[in-house]
């Protein structure tokens, strides 16, 4: 599956061109290497993804063509989140 694709369904980032435009940005890997919106994501994979202020660590548990919201985080398991420190 794409990962633009894979990041809508499993309602990571809520649309389909905004993952698009992040991984065009370079701010996400899939097993430590850089990915672009069209790298197939595989179950095992692991993606890191880099928001503006925080990081997100993720595994990839299972691939759906589509999901209703309550079975979009099976898809995925939250290995390490990551936000900024506050002073």
């Amino acid at each position: 599956m794409r990962l633009d694709k894979f990041l809508k369904v499993s309602r990571i980032i809520k649309r389909r061109t905004v993952a698009k435009e992040v991984a065009d940005k370079k701010r996400i890997s899939i097993n430590g290497k850089e990915a672009k919106s069209s790298s197939e994501v595989k179950v095992g994979d692991e993606l890191e993804i880099r928001f503006g202020n925080k990081t997100l660590v993720v595994k990839v548990t299972g691939l759906a063509e589509s999901t209703k919201k309550e079975d979009a985080t099976k898809m995925y398991e939250i290995l390490r989140e990551t936000a900024p420190e506050k002073d």
